[in-house]
């Protein structure tokens, strides 16, 4: 009779993780079905981390600047060589007349101009100094700051190689290292926050539609009374975007490491099970809305709205929280994005191991269970 029993529940067991992979089936073929769901899903990850990577950058590259060349000598003219072969500069114009510089400012034909005067090499030939003048067009003031420091550079880096074993009185020379980005790619940010704030809107929103799309088709009341337990039934709602948001994780790095060029430094099991955290988190997050909202209308405006401005302006990645006022800055430790940012730019761009990102880990475990804990009550209540 024993045996009879333990060979029931076996029974039992086996018919119920074989609905519930049967509804998990069914979830697959439903986003299968509906093309611009799986366009969604899968396509908007790489249009993103293509614009993000390429166009929204912080960087200036190929910007068009003016010379006044008054010297037209031969340290002059290495100099102008020099930036131009930069990627920041194009040499767009080479005069002699500083008044037809404004002309150009006017017009919109240059962001910068370098004037060099008459007695430049004799300046630096006989008092070990020379002079030159910067003029940037300031109605974008971060593109002409960011402008003048290059220019500043490459200036001060053409001086240190035409005298490299001269002393000059009364010269500071700074050594400027930048760690992790020498180059001061943009994309070295952007990389990390798109993937936070794709697999956060993916998973939040494609789960609370999944789910409340039950709900006004009617078919939840059928699928709770179903033999399988009513969790089950929600859970793998959420297996398929979990499987499909490890491809987007994929298809995000991929592009970011031979597209973008931006190295893994870290653990790539450490990052990938970073991401699975994050996910988890999401999809806890949409099972969530999707508990507290009966129409595809009200989830998709909780998590458009609600969680992409939010994920925008205080994960870190746009706007810096330091710069935020402390109230805000506390508003900004609620937002799971802001945690996995910092992860993926610890591990991925740094190096980091998981002593470095425990304390974020820990916080999105908490997150996670938190979400999952409310959207499971929430169904219970529902039930009853």
């Amino acid at each position: 009779m024993k045996y009879l029993f333990n060979w029931l529940v076996k029974q039992k067991e086996a018919n119920n993780m074989k609905q519930f992979y049967q509804f998990i089936v069914k979830e697959f073929y439903h986003i299968f079905r509906d093309r611009k769901t799986l366009f969604i899903l899968l396509g908007m990850p790489m249009v993103q981390i293509i614009i993000f990577g390429f166009a929204l950058t912080n960087e200036v590259k190929n910007a068009r600047f003016a010379i006044v060349n008054q010297s037209s000598d031969e340290i002059s003219t290495k100099l102008i060589q020099q930036i131009d072969a930069s990627r920041y500069f194009e040499l767009y114009a080479e005069t002699k007349d500083p008044q037809s510089i404004e002309a150009l400012f006017k017009k919109g034909s240059v962001k910068i101009a370098l004037v060099i005067p008459p007695d430049f090499e004799t300046s630096l030939a006989n008092q070990n100094k020379g002079s030159l003048q910067i003029i940037a067009d300031a109605s974008d003031p971060n593109v002409a700051t960011t402008l003048t420091n290059y220019l500043s550079v490459i200036v001060q880096n053409f001086r240190e190689d035409l005298y490299p074993n001269q002393a000059i009185p009364y010269t500071i020379k700074v050594d400027t290292r930048m760690m992790y980005n020498p180059q001061l790619k943009g994309a070295y940010n952007f990389v990390p926050g798109v993937m936070a704030m794709v697999l956060l809107l993916v998973c939040t929103m494609m789960t609370a539609l999944t789910v409340v799309r039950e709900k006004e088709l009617g078919n939840m009341e059928i699928l709770l009374v179903s033999p399988i337990n009513p969790i089950k039934i929600i859970l793998a709602k959420a297996v398929p975007y979990l499987l499909l948001s490890i491809i987007n994780i994929t298809t995000i790095l991929l592009l970011s490491y031979y597209v973008l060029e931006v190295p893994i430094n870290g653990s790539l099991i450490l990052l990938y099970a970073e991401s699975i955290l994050f996910i988890l988190v999401s999809l806890g997050l949409g099972l969530l809305i999707s508990a507290a909202t009966d129409s595809q209308q009200s989830a998709m405006f909780i998590s458009l709205i609600v969680m992409f401005l939010p994920t925008v302006m205080f994960s870190g990645f746009i706007f810096p929280i330091e710069n935020m006022p402390l109230p805000l800055q506390v508003v900004s430790n609620i937002i799971p994005a802001k945690w996995f940012f910092i992860i993926v730019k610890s591990v991925m761009i740094k190096g980091g191991g998981i002593l470095l990102v425990w304390k974020e880990t820990l916080v999105l475990i908490i997150m996670m269970t938190l979400f999952f804990g409310l959207a499971i009550k929430k169904f219970k209540i529902r039930l009853a």
